[in-house]
């Protein structure tokens, strides 16, 4: 038996540990389990939904404007209140901002270095990278000469600082397949990266007071009132996102897809999906119709089956299961259930082995995150989708339509890209809307309750996925709280039907070179974007070998 054990796997968000079995060069079987419990619906029991919106954000330091966006619709669906425009204009915004945050500081700071190699760079001939640059589409904002030198003097005094601890050395190097030229520039890109994804948390800070954790949203609208300064600096940071973006990140996208064709050939997953919807769509309000409200999104709600087949989501589909998972009791539990009671036992992947819950739709396993929103407005026939999608598989050299395409781990990198721009073209229109907005005497932001007992539930989107938020209210207190999180519907465990999550059967099939470093299982595992940090166990039955190495996020053995 073969067991390989990696402690953490750096570049994701939290605690998550994947076990998988290896025969015969691929992953036979896989288990995926978060490491740590938190149980934020037992904090806000008997709290205000103004508090709620608040404390749930603390769920997660790199999507919290989501959670206090899904919990400020629950409490408004609660409360009778339907948020006036400008309101919805500027949760569009904040929301966007983080999205932009999110993507690009996963695309280049999170996964880039599953496939770009710094080092290799050394080896580069500037002018070589700079033609390849011109004739790939993709931006130059750098200077690579100074950028290679930057480099030369890291590796000469050893001190590799953020470009070190990865898998360079994998398959005896083999696993990094792009020329030193192409390395160069996507280094430059990940450097830049950095700063283009503070701009965008800058403007979440705007607009939210502070980022993370942002102070303006709350049920009933917004706090944040523009002034024509802050609009001055909201449009400039936006139009410096934006350009960015377009000039940069589907490019890229299309320079991995030409060095790494086999990433595209592995790591499907459930082949279902799941999309809540996010950024309330023109001709706001929709009444009291919130499947209308969900599938007018920018991005729309839509469940898909394994034929892309769409349907309306139904709330009383959704259910989860305990029986795999460190909780009380094998029930399932029909949402919206209010039910949270910590249970740790022992790990045991032929038992319970994890702190996630076991979400499914009708059922069923489900993929949640950008792949799925894509697929869902795909589907949906949003325009822009569909025309850069298409253009996106012409490229990878499928056909228009074919989403299957997409279905594997670099399939699911680079769709989310279609989203990025999108986002960021979104929004200057949600800016220039604002403006004129305002400059029509439109000065409504906040609406009070029209009751204080009642129950909601807020279906949105995270960065990475589906966010379900649900509450019970009576005198303004809350009785109940529950939430699904994008993450939860991705690592779940083995459901009462005995089928894999969605990463876990993603995992199965992907190939292994070496055992020691299993870099297709980390692309693959990084392709989700899971907001939990990794620990990695791989097993192999035939040959009974084992490895085991702790890394710090500095890359100190």
């Amino acid at each position: 038996m073969t067991r390989s054990v990696i402690d953490p796997i750096t570049r994701i968000e939290g605690h998550l540990r994947v076990e998988m079995e290896v025969e015969n060069g691929k992953v036979s079987d896989a288990w995926v389990s978060g490491g740590c419990f938190r149980g934020m619906e037992l904090v806000v029991q008997g709290r205000t939904p103004e508090d709620a919106a608040q404390i749930v954000e603390r769920i997660c330091g790199v999507c919290p404007v989501s959670h206090a966006h899904a919990s400020s619709i629950a409490g408004e669906k609660a409360y009778g209140i339907t948020i006036s425009n400008n309101a919805r204009i500027i949760r569009n915004l904040l929301e966007g901002a983080q999205f932009l945050h999110s993507n690009i500081l996963w695309m280049y700071n999170l996964a880039a270095l599953d496939y770009v190699n710094p080092l290799n760079a050394l080896t580069a001939n500037v002018a070589d990278a700079i033609d390849l640059a011109q004739a790939a589409g993709t931006s130059m904002h750098s200077d690579l000469g100074a950028l290679h030198q930057k480099l030369a003097a890291f590796a000469k005094n050893g001190q590799l600082s953020i470009f070190s601890g990865n898998w360079f050395e994998a398959d005896e190097g083999a696993a990094y397949k792009m020329t030193p030229e192409a390395d160069l520039i996507c280094t430059a890109h990940y450097l830049e990266a950095l700063k283009m994804q503070a701009r965008a948390s800058e403007v979440s800070a705007l607009l939210g007071g502070k980022m993370p954790h942002v102070m303006t949203s709350v049920p009933g609208g917004t706090m944040w009132v523009p002034t024509e300064q802050k609009l001055d600096d909201l449009k400039a940071m936006v139009d410096e996102i934006y350009n960015w973006v377009a000039e940069t990140m589907l490019p890229d996208t299309m320079v991995l897809a030409t060095y790494y064709p086999n990433v595209l050939e592995f790591g499907k997953g459930c082949g279902r999906y799941i999309a809540w919807g996010v950024f309330e769509g023109p001709g706001w309000p929709y009444g009291d119709n919130y499947i209308d409200q969900m599938k007018n999104r920018y991005l729309p709600m839509a469940v898909l089956d394994e034929q892309f087949k769409v349907s309306d989501v139904q709330e009383s589909l959704i259910d989860e299961y305990m029986g795999r998972s460190w909780y009380k009791g094998s029930e399932t539990y029909e949402s919206p259930y209010f039910v949270t009671e910590p249970d740790f036992t022992e790990y045991d992947v032929n038992d319970r082995y994890t702190w996630v819950k076991c979400p499914t739709y009708d059922g069923k396993p489900m993929e949640a995150g950008s792949m799925a929103r894509i697929f869902a407005a795909y589907q949906r026939k949003v325009p822009f989708i569909v025309e850069n999608v298409d253009k996106l598989l012409v490229a990878l050299g499928a056909k228009p339509g074919d989403l299957t395409a997409f279905q594997s781990t670099l399939g699911r990198t680079a769709i989310r890209q279609v989203e990025t721009l999108y986002v960021a073209g979104l929004m200057k229109d949600w800016v220039a809307e604002l403006m004129e907005a305002l400059a029509s005497g439109d000065s409504e932001y906040f609406r009070a309750p029209k009751t204080i007992t009642g129950e909601g539930t807020g279906f949105w989107e995270a960065p990475r996925g589906a966010l379900y938020h649900s509450e019970k209210v009576k005198d303004g207190k809350i009785e109940g709280y529950q939430i699904i999180i994008p993450s939860t519907w991705n690592l779940a465990p083995i459901n009462g039907a005995g089928d894999h999550g969605p990463l876990e059967q993603a995992l199965i099939g992907v190939p292994v070179e070496d055992i020691e470093m299993p870099i297709n299982a980390l692309r693959t595992v990084h392709s989700f974007d899971p907001c939990t940090a990794c620990a990695v166990h791989v097993s192999e039955p035939a040959t009974g070998k084992h490895f085991e190495t702790v890394t710090s996020p500095w890359g100190v053995k």
